[in-house]
């Protein structure tokens, strides 16, 4: 299961409401080769289920990911953080051996 906290439920709520986003959009989470780990991170706003997609309800946020990707994604929690450091949606996965500066890329 991928989860979302408060914040990032707060933010995905937000966005999804002021970019007028059609009804049924949704959460889309992924991971492609790149970045300075090796595999980076993917998040997009989308409305269209494809075959093999994993569907999560959490914390009253639709997040869906593609299977290759869910297997690098078990156990992930997708935060929002807004302060003075960054902001931005961060993904902490358990699943990481290593992870940039950033944390936009990781590897297994």
């Amino acid at each position: 299961m991928i989860t979302v906290n408060e914040s990032a439920r707060d933010e995905v709520l937000k966005l999804l409401s002021a970019d007028e986003h059609p009804e049924g959009s949704f959460v889309r989470v992924g991971v492609k080769g790149g970045g300075c780990s090796g595999l980076l991170y993917e998040m997009t706003f989308d409305h269209d289920m494809k075959e093999g997609d994993e569907v999560f309800e959490n914390n009253g946020v639709k997040v869906v990911v593609d299977r290759k990707s869910y297997l690098y994604l078990i156990g992930t929690e997708l935060q929002f953080s807004g302060g003075l450091n960054g902001k931005g949606f961060q993904f902490y996965n358990p699943n990481a051996n290593r992870t940039c500066g950033c944390g936009e890329s990781f590897s297994l």
